[in-house]
């Protein structure tokens, strides 16, 4: 390793270079010159939103070879105006563990072991069995002829980590459904 030179030093560097404030050039090591930023090699740029709350601030999502290489906050945003709390800023993690669950498990009903689906599979059997519920609790009329045109068998239990948009229609989905009770953390 070089030793360094008396004259290398980022205080005279900057009293005799142009930059007396030693916010530029003069205070940047050539380790530091030499580096680009994680973003640079990024094949493409996909925006997104957070996933962890009902605020949406809006990422950036940059990613290389088929894996998510970077996520910050996007400065276009009028929400967030390019910042993202701890969890946000953490949210590549989240997409590139290697714990992370990318199939659809399934316990049958008394059964002990998961077993992985289809989507296509998995999507039917919610479909019939919200079909069937609705069905079976449907309520047209009370005991005095009032209409009611209600179903008592199905409910939406839904969390803050989707947006507006999101909680907006599965409100109009549930209610055209004929359920009574939606309730969410973010209580639209």
């Amino acid at each position: 390793m070089a030793r360094p030179l008396f004259l290398d030093w980022p205080v005279l560097r900057q009293l005799r270079g142009a930059d007396p404030t030693g916010r530029g050039t003069a205070v940047m090591s050539p380790t530091t010159r030499s580096i680009s930023p994680r973003t640079a090699d990024a094949d493409g740029l996909a925006h997104s939103v957070c996933p962890y709350c009902a605020v949406g601030c809006a990422q950036r999502v940059f990613h290389q070879d088929g894996r998510v290489t970077q996520i910050e906050g996007d400065p276009d945003s009028p929400v967030s105006r390019g910042r993202l709390c701890p969890k946000g800023a953490a949210s590549e993690q989240l997409v590139n563990s290697p714990l992370r669950q990318t199939s659809v498990l399934y316990r049958r009903p008394h059964g002990t072991d998961w077993e992985e689906l289809e989507l296509d599979t998995a999507l039917d059997m919610i479909a019939d069995r919200f079909i069937e519920a609705r069905r079976a609790h449907w309520q047209d009329t009370d005991e005095h002829g009032r209409p009611l045109r209600r179903a008592m068998g199905i409910a939406s239990l839904g969390g803050a980590t989707i947006d507006n948009e999101e909680n907006y229609l599965l409100k109009k989905f549930f209610t055209a459904a004929g359920a009574i009770q939606m309730e969410n953390q973010a209580r639209i």
